[in-house]
């Protein structure tokens, strides 16, 4: 097998918890676990971001950050979970609630904004993986390279998928077990320690006020600060995409409910770590060490596993943080290649290689490449970046559930919600803009590749299948193995004196007999923005004539599926008959590719021509 061979011969979706075509259910405590990999992954470097974000004031910002998650997070994802009962996510939501190009467009950039988060998903845990490798003290000075080890991690991860790969629940349950167990080890140790010396509470409070003054301002400020710790929201969205994974007896309403006891117990516990984090970080840790290059810079609780409990266990540490992070940059793979495809194709925006998983990874991987390098695989450098593709998802679900809220208190308290996440989003940006540039980067990739593909791809036969109506059925048993001849013309807009004279101009034109069967097909515009659709055509008798109607994004697809279906069911090859269009060519290329219709004729024949190999099996088109 060839190279090439071998790189697009896997042209199915990899199994994830995100693919809907999985078949192995399990408990929600267990699903909750796969999505804990991304979730409580990011403890290993949330408390020193806070703390660099918001010094002192780190334990109170992360208070605030607790509230938000509980109360404001957490409420919009029960509802999200509810209206996405198959894991589409707040982005499936939004394409329902705007229909149409504007609303294409709008997932197309929140699909950039989701591919930022899981780009960068898989950049900060490989970096923040490599930090707390190079900071190990068993690890040889040889090796102690950032850069290096974080892209050896990311080469790793890409090598796992081209080989094929499948998540194991049972492996996520045991990771996140056994990292959350070592990190309430050192959160009790830490809390024990402070007990133990009080004067570090005293010292802590007497900074705290010192530099801030009253409680208020210290309630206000951390209350501004909040948006930069935002990271610590990313596992909301992961929470309901695995929800096809929940064990439910084909009881939807079960698996929503359980889906709302996953989101719950993650935040619960998340709520508990981010405090139990940021507080002794805060106050065990000196500021200096939290800097660049400092022991303690993306690996906090790491530095005080190692003071605190000895090497071997900040080893053990180390070790589990490596793995869980691991994990999480695969989950986001994962995500990666289950996230494209369930939307672009059927956009028709996904170019043909993209149904082969392999050719996405090695893109995936090298897009997270050059990432690394951009950000020179540091991990607070990548923070804003990360925290504005979930921020966006979760602003985008937040108003969603708002527009779709059912009663006027509802829509108030989700406004309210909405407007927080607003705010937090728009800070983000501006104080960190570095991630809305790299957004903004992949929704240009996206809206361009995209709009090229459907260009290419619009000749596509884009028609699943053609149902016709009793009466229309009628009509093709009245011509068994006799050829059916149709005249295209615009629906509802022809006289029968306008069709009588188009059939004596037929006849007089290709010498037909007036015995000759003529029909007429109307396909009017539905949807322009859909790309694939089942073909509905309904039989028509206005006097004499009998007409093919049916609406369609696509004009010339539809008719050429008609055609097609009209040879099969007739055994004869069907003539279809259409006069030219006084256009500009261009013109009626750009009409076609987004408004599904132009110069019919020649499309129509295009579409026919890839569909059908064979000239001599091709319905024929005539032009005059």
């Amino acid at each position: 097998m060839s190279f090439s061979d071998w790189l697009f011969s896997d042209v199915e979706r990899p199994e994830s918890a995100h693919a809907h075509g999985d078949t192995a259910k399990h408990s929600w405590w267990r699903v909750m676990c796969l999505t804990g990999v991304d979730y409580f992954s990011t403890l290993g470097y949330q408390s020193g971001i806070a703390f660099l974000a918001a010094g002192v004031l780190s334990p109170v910002a992360t208070l605030v950050l607790v509230l938000v998650t509980l109360f404001a997070a957490l409420p919009v994802y029960n509802r999200v979970a509810e209206a996405s009962p198959y894991g589409q996510g707040s982005i499936a939501m939004l394409e329902k609630l705007f229909p149409g190009w504007n609303g294409k467009v709008f997932v197309l950039v929140l699909l950039g904004f989701a591919t930022t988060d899981f780009i960068i998903t898989m950049t900060l845990s490989a970096a923040d993986a490599a930090a707390h490798f190079v900071h190990n003290p068993y690890t040889p000075r040889s090796l102690q390279n950032q850069m290096g080890v974080t892209l050896v991690l990311l080469a790793i991860l890409g090598a796992i998928f081209l080989k094929g790969f499948k998540e194991a629940i049972k492996i996520a349950v045991v990771l996140v077990g056994v990292y959350l167990a070592l990190n309430l080890i050192v959160s009790f140790v830490g809390i024990f320690h402070i007990f133990e010396h009080p004067h570090l509470l005293v010292d802590w409070k007497r900074a705290l006020f010192t530099q801030h003054g009253s409680l208020l301002s210290i309630i206000g400020l951390s209350c501004l600060l909040f948006p930069r710790l935002a990271l610590g929201l990313s596992g909301f969205e992961t929470g309901v995409a695995v929800m096809p994974l929940i064990e439910c007896d084909d009881n939807l309403e079960l698996r929503i409910r359980n889906t709302r006891r996953l989101l719950a117990t993650a935040a619960l516990i998340m709520s508990f770590f981010l405090m139990a984090t940021s507080f002794i970080t805060t106050l065990l840790i000196p500021a200096a060490a939290f800097k660049e290059g400092g022991p303690a810079n993306g690996r906090a609780v790491a530095y005080l596993a190692h003071q605190y409990l000895g090497s071997v266990f900040g080893s053990l540490y180390d070790l589990s943080t490596i793995l869980i992070l691991a994990f999480a940059g695969a989950s986001a793979m994962a995500g990666l290649l289950n996230l494209i495809p369930r939307y672009l194709p059927g956009f028709g925006m996904a170019p043909e290689w993209a149904r082969a998983s392999r050719p996405l990874v090695l893109v995936f991987v090298s897009v997270a490449f050059t990432v690394t390098r951009l950000f020179h695989a540091n991990v607070d450098a990548q923070g804003g970046a990360y925290a504005t593709g979930v921020l966006v998802l979760i602003t985008s679900a937040s108003c969603a559930v708002t527009i779709t809220a059912r009663t006027l208190l509802a829509r108030a308290a989700l406004g309210l919600v909405s407007l927080i996440f607003i705010y937090t989003t728009l800070v983000n940006i501006y104080e960190r803009p570095e991630g809305l540039k790299i957004s903004c980067m992949f929704i240009f990739t996206m809206i361009f590749t995209s709009l090229v593909s459907r260009a290419f791809r619009s000749t596509e036969l884009r028609i699943t299948g053609v149902d016709l109506d009793s009466e229309a059925q009628t009509f093709v048993a009245e011509n068994a193995h006799k050829t059916i001849r149709l005249i295209a013309c615009k629906p509802r807009n022809n006289s029968d004196q306008d069709r009588e004279q188009a059939k004596a101009e037929l006849r007089e034109m290709y010498s037909l007999s007036s015995e000759t069967p003529i029909y007429f097909v109307e396909v009017g515009r539905g949807d322009t923005s859909d790309f694939t659709e089942y073909l509905e055509v309904h039989g028509i008798r206005e006097g004499r004539d009998r007409i093919f109607r049916a609406t369609s994004a696509a004009v010339p697809n539809s008719i050429a599926a008609l055609l097609i279906y009209l040879k099969q069911a007739t055994g004869c090859i069907p003539h279809a008959y259409f006069h030219w269009t006084d256009v500009n060519p261009v013109i009626n290329v750009m009409r076609y590719i987004f408004l599904g219709e132009g110069d019919t004729a020649p499309l129509t024949h295009e579409v026919l021509r890839r569909a059908i190999k064979d000239p001599a099996q091709r319905p024929v088109i005539h032009v005059s």
